[in-house]
């Protein structure tokens, strides 16, 4: 079987001699893995279409009975070079990718978690990155995996809530003193629930300094303060 689908690299491993496997998050597909022969040679073809956040127009063999497909061309669309140009927007795209690939399973397609991802990488291209960033994308990425909260907890606003959801995230600039308090709960929350979900650390949880203004770190120092408003329960998944 041969298909074309859109599709954004979220991490790369090298096989063999010159090949690169790929997990790849589709529109239409969902998260599949993918494997690109020859990539690694300095005559490779179709090296950019294999680095991690590049997003292209795939074209994909898959043969009968494979679980591994092999991407046999494609039409690249960004690599986001702005991104790649500074380490903390890099960091932030590589940890948005790692989140899809850790809370998504395989062969499950989902065209909004697709749009998330490819929006998050556009703003941290042409927005600033801000230390709402991470927050509000895991916010946003758990509603849609079937995690996310259905009302606001630690008594946080229901208007910073709301934003933290809805608002575009190169936006999301807060300095008033109830609102850096309000994020510093929100990335409680997000923490919380990546410790309580997965199996293993993520590798990209360092924040590289996106979140130096907390002025709310006394109350943080008491992580383990129940959630007074509602548990981590399972919302429905969109």
């Amino acid at each position: 079987m041969i298909f074309s689908d859109s599709g954004i690299i979220l991490l790369r491993q090298e096989f063999r001699e010159a090949d690169r496997i790929v997990s790849l998050y589709t529109r239409e597909h969902g998260r599949i893995n993918v494997r690109l022969p020859g990539v690694a040679r300095p005559a490779g073809k179709l090296k950019a279409l294999s680095e991690p956040f590049a997003y292209a127009d795939y074209r994909i063999y898959v043969r009968r009975g494979g679980t591994v497909g092999t991407i046999t061309g494609g039409k690249l669309n960004s690599i986001f070079p702005a991104v790649r140009r500074n380490l903390k927007r890099t960091a932030l795209a590589l940890h948005f990718c790692e989140l899809v690939q850790r809370l998504t399973p395989l062969h499950q397609p989902s065209e909004e978690k697709f749009e998330l991802l490819l929006s998050a990488l556009t703003e941290l291209e042409f927005g600033e990155p801000n230390p709402a960033f991470s927050a509000a994308f895991t916010l946003r990425l758990m509603m849609l995996a079937g995690f996310g909260l259905d009302r606001p907890v630690l008594k946080i606003s229901p208007e910073f809530w709301r934003r933290m959801h809805e608002d575009e995230l190169s936006s999301l600039d807060f300095s008033a003193p109830e609102d850096l308090l309000s994020l510093s709960k929100c990335n409680s929350v997000c923490r919380r629930f990546l410790n309580q979900y997965l199996t293993y650390p993520l590798n990209t949880l360092k924040s590289f300094g996106l979140d130096e203004t907390d002025p709310a770190s006394a109350w943080m120092a008491d992580e383990e303060a129940p959630l007074e408003d509602a548990a981590l329960e399972p919302a429905p998944a969109h």
